[in-house]
């Protein structure tokens, strides 16, 4: 990549850029998934955008031109890029597939009248569910709001701007920037190469400490709503169980009126209504309820209720009425020194690592896509898996709810490994994160853990400090989850596995370490865990272990980057698993679901090929070898397979 002349001073990427206009990023409030009830109208915005991407010397033409205030066309060259997707591999131009700066896109659409009028009139409210990296939004020229991270849902209230003119277009102009610094979540740096001799004037490249492709763009729906001028902010609940009667405690913020009664009805998935309640606090008793089970831990996993919230507010004289329906799961999670329980029963997890990751669409959402995976995942008997390594897409996490998928629900905390990304500023940025994340995933029930980060220089003495307060924040946060992250350091040089409930390790005995030496797993893997547990006495997860497998690629004996070295891999850390899963291990997760893709280099033939599936979701052979021992562990409970019914009600 090339930049303006001057060097790293007037670098136009996002340290410098970032100062073009103040903060407006949201407040605390809610994060309520956008529904249609009674009182609600939705419109996705996914189709076909204009795009361009600043192709300027410096990347700030966008910026200095404004190209916000009149229509993109206008500006220059755009073509059609589609939302929700990654820009980087839908055209045949190389340059765009490694961009690094500001794109711009734009979208032009008619608001219904009923939308824009009233006496009060509705709120319409944009949001995104995500945009990779940093964002600002412009409502017909007018700024909305501007977000920093690429994982999770921002929004704005747009009422004031689209209401004064009934009729016409509204123009949406986004302008999105994938630089990543030391203190942005993934972190990353700019590097200037300064050898003339061997590179063009000014040339930088992007520098990442993590093993998956940089993918940019909008990358999840972009979402038109509206809801009464008095509504239903947040709501948040938290469940308490035993075999014959469950509690359901919620809490719901009103915006918009001070005189205002909430009334909250629970039903079964029948329909039937089982509790009420009234107010902005409360219990509600559920006799003999349905807990929610996971996938083959019952014969009815993912049982949801569905809570009705029902607002009636006076506002200016005139009668409102609000309406969100929120699916419900009733489940407790309690981990000891060498369990981890869902409803008193322990919970083994036998799962998957994934990515947000496929052909040309990048990282963008995918409906085909989603229940391809989720077929597959019910075809391995995977009963869970983490988010590696970003928090996912809504709905994902949806079916995951409906399924009884269990998550390990990870923050984009990958790639911390330089020192300057432990100081104060970094930090300040994780904690708002962790919010974020927990604001919007707070009432799933299948998220049963947060995870901070993936393998972070935790060595470093400044990670006791930065763990401790990241760890604590989420607790204070969400008390009824235990909090961990995933670590890769040397058990007695780890400063930040002290503050965390489980203990996620990963590691890849004869492929990173020992290449090639399958023997030496049994000894290397057992040495592990047991100095984990001796030092912690806490459970173990192996969070990631793995091999490179190039499809058809055949070797007996087996030798690297066959199927059957894979194969082999697998099969030595499931003998050493067996051992200390009747002690202390509660979970394995395969490193990965799928191929996917990273940066070019030495060691990646067109990505990572560590997936039991190819990147197009064929199975390899350790696939086979994956299911047959994850189906086994499931029948050891002796649950009947469940019966896979449609869940479109809360999609």
């Amino acid at each position: 990549a090339l930049a303006a002349s001057g060097g790293a001073g007037l670098c136009p990427l996002l340290p410098v850029l970032l100062l073009f206009v103040p903060g407006l990023a949201a407040g605390p409030t809610g994060m309520l998934q956008p529904r249609d009830t009674p009182s609600r109208e939705r419109r996705e915005l996914g189709g076909l955008w204009s795009f361009r991407a600043d192709l300027s010397p410096g990347r700030d033409a966008g910026v200095a031109q404004r190209w916000y205030r009149r229509p993109l066309r206008q500006t220059g060259p755009v073509i059609d890029m589609p939302v929700p997707a990654s820009f980087n591999d839908i055209t045949q131009d190389p340059s765009l597939e490694n961009y690094i700066g500001w794109v711009w896109y734009e979208k032009e659409v008619l608001l219904p009248l009923r939308w824009l009028q009233g006496d009060p009139a509705p709120r319409v409210v944009l949001r995104f569910g995500s945009a990779h990296y940093y964002s600002i939004v412009w409502v017909n020229g007018v700024q909305v709001v501007e977000h920093e991270g690429g994982h999770l849902p921002f929004e704005a209230d747009i009422s004031s701007v689209v209401q004064g003119s009934p009729g016409t277009l509204c123009r949406i102009t986004v302008a999105l920037n994938n630089t990543l610094t030391p203190h942005t979540l993934p972190p990353g740096s700019i590097q200037y190469m300064a050898d003339k001799s061997r590179y063009p004037k000014n040339y930088f490249v992007q520098n990442i400490k993590f093993d998956f492709f940089n993918y940019a763009g909008i990358h999840r729906p972009v979402v038109l709503y509206t809801t009464p001028a008095a509504y239903i902010d947040d709501i948040t609940v938290t469940t308490i169980s035993s075999d014959s009667v469950a509690t359901v405690q919620y809490q719901v913020s009103v915006v918009g009126s001070t005189a205002s009664s909430l009334s909250l009805s629970l039903r079964d998935q029948e329909g039937k209504v089982v509790a009420t309640g009234d107010g902005p606090m409360g219990e509600l008793k559920v006799l003999n309820p349905n807990l929610w089970w996971p996938y083959l831990m019952h014969e009815n996993p993912g049982y949801l209720y569905s809570l009705e919230v029902k607002l009636q507010a006076q506002l200016g004289g005139v009668l409102l009425e609000d309406v969100y329906t929120l699916p419900v799961g009733i489940r407790t999670v309690h981990v000891t020194s060498t369990q981890f329980l869902i409803n008193g029963r322990p919970f083994y997890f036998h799962g998957v690592n994934k990515h947000e990751d496929a052909d040309i669409r990048g990282k963008g959402l995918d409906w085909p896509l989603i229940v391809k995976d989720f077929n597959l995942l019910r075809w391995l008997g995977a009963n869970s898996f983490r988010t590696s390594h970003y928090p996912y897409a809504e709905e994902i996490m949806d079916l995951c709810d409906a399924y009884g998928i269990v998550v390990i629900d990870e923050s984009p905390g990958v790639g911390i490994k330089l020192p300057e990304s432990f100081g104060n500023r970094s930090l300040q940025h994780h904690l708002a994160v962790m919010e974020e994340l927990v604001r919007r995933d707070k009432n799933r029930p299948s998220v049963v853990m947060w995870s901070v980060a993936n393998e972070p220089a935790s060595e470093l003495p400044p990670a006791a400090h930065y763990f401790k307060t990241v760890i604590a924040h989420t607790k204070a946060l969400d008390p009824s989850r235990p909090v961990t992250f995933v670590t890769d350091a040397n058990y007695a040089l780890d400063h930040g596995a002290p503050y965390v409930d489980v203990i996620c390790v990963n590691s890849y005995f004869s492929w990173y370490h020992d290449p090639g030496h399958l023997e030496v797993i049994p000894f290397q893997l057992t040495a592990q865990f047991e100095n984990w547990y001796k030092t912690y006495q806490k459970p173990i997860i192996q969070s990631e272990y793995g091999a490179d497998s190039v499809p058809g690629l055949h070797s007996d004996p087996p030798l690297m980057f066959s199927e059957e070295y894979q194969q082999a891999m697998l099969r030595e850390y499931h003998s050493v698993f067996d051992k200390k899963r009747k002690e202390y291990v509660i979970g394995e997760l395969i490193w990965n679901f799928a191929d996917f893709m990273t940066n070019q280099g030495t060691t990646r033939v067109l990505g990572n090929k560590k997936g039991i599936f190819t990147r197009q979701r064929q199975p390899k052979a350790a696939a086979f070898v994956l299911r047959d021992r994850y189906w086994k562990i499931a029948n050891e409970s002796s649950c009947l397979p469940p019966v896979i019914t449609s869940h479109s009600l809360f999609l």
